[in-house]
């Protein structure tokens, strides 16, 4: 009977034990998340925005794996691909306007600090002293400045009364500045330095004497099927902001513009942004690049 007793315990051992064991703790599910590629071979915003988005990923909870798209995207087709789910690209940077925000469902903190909105023009290199005494958006006017079709700047320039040269494609304004087809191309602070040098082959150069300034913002957009992205982002972004790694990245990309492109010495034209959405956070000054700043 005891011999019994004990078989029966040796055989319920393993069972009581494995149901005591603690269970394996589950890992949470890495989500793939692409991003367009951009039409350039080198995209002068690209380092810096997507080693932002890494490091506020890290820090929203989530685990995300972000990809490059398999095909290049020029903007508008990016975000129509993210506005209908098709899975091809899930979330785009892009400067904020009426239109984008009703499109997608933007993440309101400028990831520029607003820097998309101060131009320095590219010009041909022949042409050195081109905007040189343009003091007001009339001097400007006479001249043809070079726009993506789909960039809201294209909009924001035109209702200043500037003059517009549109191109389909990226590239192709590099080659109607340097065929002399349009005259200058205004191109964001953070922007310009790398271009000229991505494009040394062309006869270009950078101009030394204007800065175009508006209020304009540079964000994340997600599909507006997508407000847990959305969440998600601004988060991890907060988290930065927070935390100080948000300033020390955006130091380590450009903290030297002001210096670099002589900013304290240009004169300064600045332009109404009649599409700027009202939700944009202009009140939180710890968010904007400013005066102080060079």
């Amino acid at each position: 009977m005891q011999r019994r007793s004990l078989l029966k315990l040796a055989c319920a051992w393993p069972l009581e034990a494995a149901l005591a064991a603690p269970m394996p703790t589950a890992q949470p599910q890495v989500r793939p998340l692409l991003y367009p590629r951009h039409q350039a071979h080198a995209d002068p915003q690209q380092a810096y925005v997507t080693a932002l988005l890494q490091s506020a990923l890290a820090r929203s909870g989530q685990a995300y794996a972000l990809r490059r798209s398999a095909l290049p995207m020029v903007q508008a087709r990016a975000m129509q691909e993210i506005a209908t789910g098709t899975g091809s690209v899930d979330v785009v940077w892009a400067a904020t306007s009426r239109a984008s925000e009703a499109q997608l469902l933007p993440v309101r903190l400028p990831i520029d600090r607003g820097l998309i909105g101060w131009r320095v023009a590219l010009i041909h290199a022949r042409q050195p002293q081109l905007l040189r005494g343009m003091r007001l958006p009339a001097d400007l006017g006479r001249l043809s400045a070079g726009q993506m079709a789909d960039w809201p700047d294209a909009a924001i320039l035109q209702s200043n009364g500037l003059r517009i040269d549109t191109s389909s494609t990226y590239e192709g304004l590099f080659q109607q500045l340097a065929a002399g087809r349009i005259d200058y191309f205004p191109r964001s602070v953070i922007e310009a330095q790398s271009e000229l040098a991505s494009h040394a082959r062309l006869p270009l150069a950078l101009d030394t004497h204007l800065l175009i300034r508006y209020p304009a913002a540079l964000y994340f957009f997600v599909g507006q099927h997508r407000p847990e992205l959305a969440r998600h982002i601004e988060t991890g972004l907060e988290k930065m902001l927070a935390d100080g790694s948000f300033g020390q990245l955006f130091r380590h990309h450009f903290g030297r513009l002001a210096q670099q492109l002589t900013l304290s010495r240009r004169h300064v034209l600045d332009l109404a942004n009649p599409d700027l959405p009202e939700q944009t956070p202009l009140a939180r000054k710890a968010l904007w690049y400013g005066p102080k700043h060079y």
